[in-house]
């Protein structure tokens, strides 16, 4: 097969790329005919609803269908939780952390099955998930949540589950970010996080979910843009050193599966080397799929400059056909006859199914977890709550959009009553103390944190409330790590999300309609 096509369709075969808006633009069509691009990566700004993601998809592969005479690889971010593209008529399941804090690995089955189940119905056969990621840096600014644990075989027994759900439901899967981004400080989408840890220190921690994932069959595995300096000597991060991809990803750990590049626009890539020299660099590393996923222009030049460098003999033609017959055996054993069956049975009635709600639901209702309270339980709500927190932001470029107007206080006052205060995400000591002031006029204070222990005004904010003697509970409405540093004064929840779904859980618990079952599966 591999024989018999051009040069231009062999690079097409193994570049991804993205566009903006709901609809297919001319700049996106050129892209694809001119350079035979065969492979798609939607985000949240491609998707409006569930109907016209479908139909938006059903062009797509005819569009890459005809241009290259094979089925495009259509590929997404589903993990779950705060990174989700799906719209709300559709089931965004729960997180990685929520996941894990039901103590239930079913869970993630459930949910990487349901997930897979949707994206099919959808058109879509490839999920980015899931983070294999150990977060053992709470000050990690991009995983956090996104992990399942602490600790390297939770880890695996979760992420593993969700892989296999994924799988039996048709749809690929994605290890990520290899070898390992939980134990940064820095994010790769705007900066070059650094990893000095020796091959022995990554192998007792970080590599031990990727290693149960190869066991296992996992059939691709996104790299990091991290430096590795005890692997790799030259200042390479792993995506472009042919020393942890070919080395140690497929000569060591025997992974013989897709090698997938992060996104290759992160500034991690394009600041520190450039977006086409740097993929070259990963081709010749040994990366088969890379994702230049925004800028359309940049794609072009990257494949032009690809043929550039096989003419010169920098991309060994003999590598560039290997990696071109593997995608095409994953397109043929898996994606395409997953599309197929999908074309021929597509059913969008069970995209958002009642069943699939409830299933979330429940998931996000097991998952609430109470880190402390006093010993006569969570303090009732009563005649006049007080609901403060900012709204959430984007703490990551990998995170869903934000909607500017919604906001915790205002969701929870709705259900509730009360009172609603949006507060800044680094409350100042004058914001602070005007808040403390206000605090006697309630009955029971409800504090949102969102990623506090990076903005440590919000962790002021609550201890300083408690000051005011009127029962406080605080909610860790992303990462965690928030509650360590809190007063003991305060009654103290983790529930790893913003978002209604979220809420609506929270909400039984704040009611005592429902006792909080979950278990933190992080260290604090």
């Amino acid at each position: 097969m591999r024989s018999t096509l051009t040069l231009e369709q062999k690079i097409g075969q193994r570049l991804v790329a993205g566009f903006p808006g709901f609809e297919l633009n001319e700049e996106f069509k050129t892209l694809i005919r001119t350079h035979k691009i065969g492979n798609i990566i939607l985000f949240s700004h491609n998707v409006a609803n569930k109907r016209q993601l479908a139909s938006l998809c059903q062009e797509l592969r005819a569009l890459v269908r005809e241009v290259t005479s094979f089925e495009p690889f259509i590929t997404i971010d589903q993990e779950g939780g705060m990174v989700t593209r799906l719209s709300n008529d559709a089931t965004n399941m729960p997180g990685a952390m929520a996941v894990a804090a039901t103590a239930d690995p079913e869970n993630a089955y459930t949910a990487g099955r349901i997930t897979a189940t949707e994206l099919l119905a959808l058109g879509i056969d490839f999920d980015l998930a899931p983070v294999m990621d150990v977060n053992s840096n709470p000050q990690n600014p991009v995983i956090g949540v996104r992990s399942y644990a602490d600790d390297p075989a939770t880890v695996a027994r979760f992420a593993l589950k969700m892989m296999q759900g994924l799988l039996d439901g048709g749809v690929l899967s994605a290890a990520k970010h290899f070898p390992g981004h939980g134990d940064t400080n820095l994010d790769s989408h705007l900066s070059l996080p650094i990893v000095d840890k020796s091959l022995e220190e990554l192998e007792r921690m970080e590599l031990v979910p990727f290693k149960a994932a190869i066991d296992a069959g996992i059939p691709a595995i996104m790299t990091s843009h991290i430096l590795f300096p005890q692997l790799e000597r030259k200042k390479l991060p792993a995506t472009m050193s042919r020393t942890i991809i070919t080395g140690l990803l497929k000569d060591r750990l025997g992974f013989d599966g897709l090698v997938i590049s992060d996104c290759m626009e992160m500034a991690a890539i394009k600041q520190f080397y450039g977006t086409v020299e740097g993929t070259i660099t990963a081709f010749t590393a040994g990366v088969d799929l890379v994702f230049i996923s925004h800028t359309n222009s940049l794609a072009a030049q990257a494949a032009t400059a690809i043929k550039k460098a096989v003419a010169e003999g920098k991309i060994p033609m003999e590598e560039m056909d290997a990696s071109v017959e593997k995608i095409l055996r994953f397109k043929q054993k898996v994606a395409q006859p997953a599309h197929e069956n999908a074309s021929t049975a597509m059913n969008l009635d069970l995209v958002g199914c009642e069943a699939h709600m409830q299933l979330a639901a429940r998931m996000r209702e097991d998952s609430i977890t109470v880190y402390r309270m006093p010993a006569t339980g969570l303090p009732k709500l009563g005649s006049n709550p007080w609901f403060l927190g900012c709204r959430a932001y984007r703490a990551t470029n990998a995170s869903s959009m934000i909607d500017p107007a919604f906001s915790f206080p205002g969701y929870m006052t709705a259900l509730f009553g009360g009172r609603a205060t949006v507060t800044s995400i680094n409350p100042t000591t004058g914001e602070i103390e005007a808040l403390r002031l206000q605090a006697l006029a309630h009955s029971c204070i409800v504090v949102g944190t969102y990623n506090g222990h990076l903005n440590s005004g919000q962790l002021e904010l609550v201890n300083a409330l408690v000051t005011s003697r009127i029962p406080v509970i605080a909610v860790a409405l992303r990462n965690p790590y928030d509650l360590a540093s809190l007063s003991y004064g305060a009654s103290l929840i983790a529930a790893y999300e913003y978002s209604a779904a979220t809420f609506d859980a929270l909400a039984k618990v704040l009611a005592k309609d429902r006792q909080a079952t979950g278990r933190l599966s992080v260290k604090l």
